[in-house]
């Protein structure tokens, strides 16, 4: 198969959390602001100084970066290998589509709360602005596939789901186990396979 030039940055997602104002004043006290650290590869995402542990019902992963702004809801993404830690079975999902997803328990320094839902492996996805939906001629929640080639290894990411914002830059999101296993590492460029 062709790919589909130029390509696309590679952002590599770390195990994070996102959380909710009721839940950032729990963790860290009343009143309290999250405190940016780094922008990310989306316009007004930040990573910030502030970190939790998160508690499943066999293990315990310390220092989990918060990720702003903060959301509705609060959402913990993880990848397999977390997962088989903390003892929690959380599927693939799209971000902020959390019913029928696991809880777990998140420790902060002021406080703890627990989560009946909210821990998700995020499925693999490239953000788009619309005029690189345009140039790629691809649309909105369309399945595409992505390939990798490092080190001579070629690499092929089935089921990625396109998404399109005039407020996204262009991204391939992969969470670290995925990344891993095709040698991939944030500012790596990617290529849409055509079809």
């Amino acid at each position: 198969m062709k790919k589909k030039e130029p390509g696309i940055i590679a952002g590599v997602s770390n195990r994070h959390v996102h959380l909710s104002r009721e839940d950032v004043e729990t963790l860290f006290g009343k009143d309290y602001k999250l405190t940016p650290i780094k922008d990310l590869g989306q316009p007004g995402q930040f990573a910030c100084q502030e970190t939790v542990v998160i508690v499943g019902p066999k293990g315990a992963i310390e220092k989990v970066r918060v990720l702003g702004p903060e959301r509705k809801e609060t959402q913990v993404e993880i990848s397999l290998t977390d997962a088989f830690k903390l003892g929690v079975m959380p599927p693939v999902r799209d971000s902020g589509d959390l019913e029928g997803t696991p809880g777990i328990v998140i420790v902060g320094p002021k406080g703890s709360v627990i989560k009946e839902k909210g821990v998700i492996i995020a499925k693999r996805h490239i953000h788009m602005h619309p005029d690189d939906a345009k140039n790629y001629g691809v649309e909105d929640k369309q399945i595409v596939k992505v390939v990798v080639e490092k080190a001579g290894r070629r690499l092929v990411f089935d089921d990625v789901l396109v998404r399109v914002s005039k407020k996204y830059a262009l991204e391939f999101h992969v969470d670290t186990d995925e990344a891993n296993a095709a040698l991939l590492k944030t500012g790596d460029l990617v290529y849409i396979l055509e079809e």
